[in-house]
């Protein structure tokens, strides 16, 4: 069930895809932020912040999608605008919140994906804004992307190093039961497909060519990815943890600056990226189990 547990999810959140949003709605868009933050908060149980420190791999990883991002988007720059637009947003994407919970279950070093989860969205936050200020339609800001990504990723993160220290015991029962954050990942990735594809519903096909396009973009960049990043993390001795540092992306915030700062058709590929980034995923799981 593991293995086939999120291909399930999607599918689910998918077909419940009316009733997930009206929940969404009703609660306010808090469930995801919710998910998220129980899911982060039960994973940075585990971590000690001592053992926390930045490696070569970490800067090989930006280097690789900092480069990447812009090496996309010239290269499919030919095919329309919005094309290299929307293959850029899927390399420049930070890291995914999940992203830390899924490389534990492949064997890598938390410590290591923790460090990359801090590292990796706050120096996109600085390097996106002029990126997409020069090839989209908008003036994105840092602060705007902070605001975005650091309720979800510093909060729990320091509520979690203060249960660690003020109990620890009860600290150490919840980073004991290492599938409860990927259970609750299972719950985000529901909303998260669901909402995705009542989007889609309302606002129609309106460019079957060019969105067609934009998901095979998506595709070949998530495969291309997740294997410079397992390349990467080989030589430094954590194949798995390189391979979701890199392929895994925070497709949430990638369909919010698409949308907002973008040709907002280019938010197709994020939203494929969702379904490439999870068979991946799972067959990955599938692999090592």
């Amino acid at each position: 069930m593991r293995t086939f547990s999120m291909p399930l999810g999607m599918v689910i959140g998918a077909l419940l895809c009316y009733p997930i949003t009206a929940f969404d709605e009703m609660t306010g868009g808090v469930s995801t932020p919710f998910f998220i933050f129980s899911m982060l908060f039960c994973t940075f149980c585990r971590v000690n912040v001592r053992d926390m420190r930045p490696s070569w791999l970490h800067l090989w990883l930006m280097v690789a999608q900092i480069v990447g991002a812009v090496a996309f988007y010239y290269a499919l720059l030919p095919l329309g605008d919005t094309v290299a637009q929307g293959g850029m947003i899927c390399v420049l994407a930070p890291m995914a919140m999940g992203a830390v919970v899924i490389a534990g279950m492949l064997g890598a070093k938390i410590e290591t994906m923790a460090t990359h989860s801090l590292v990796c969205n706050i120096i996109i936050a600085f390097v996106a804004p002029p990126l997409l200020s020069a090839w989209g339609n908008g003036s994105c800001t840092v602060a705007e992307i902070l605001a975005r990504v650091s309720p979800l990723l510093i909060a729990p993160f320091a509520v979690a190093q203060l249960c660690r220290w003020l109990t620890p015991k009860a600290a150490q029962w919840i980073g004991s039961r290492t599938m409860l954050p990927f259970y609750i990942w299972l719950l985000s990735l529901v909303v998260i497909v669901g909402k995705t594809t009542h989007f889609i519903i309302q606002n129609g096909v309106t460019e079957i060519d060019t969105e067609l396009l934009l998901a095979l973009v998506a595709f070949v960049a998530c495969v291309v990815q997740f294997a410079l990043g397992k390349w990467l993390g080989e030589r430094y001795g954590d194949r798995a943890a390189g391979g979701q540092a890199l392929g895994q992306k925070n497709t949430v915030l990638a369909i919010w600056l698409a949308q907002s700062f973008l040709n907002p058709l280019a938010c197709v590929a994020p939203t494929a990226y969702i379904v490439w980034q999870n068979i991946v995923n799972s067959y990955q799981i599938y692999k090592h189990r």
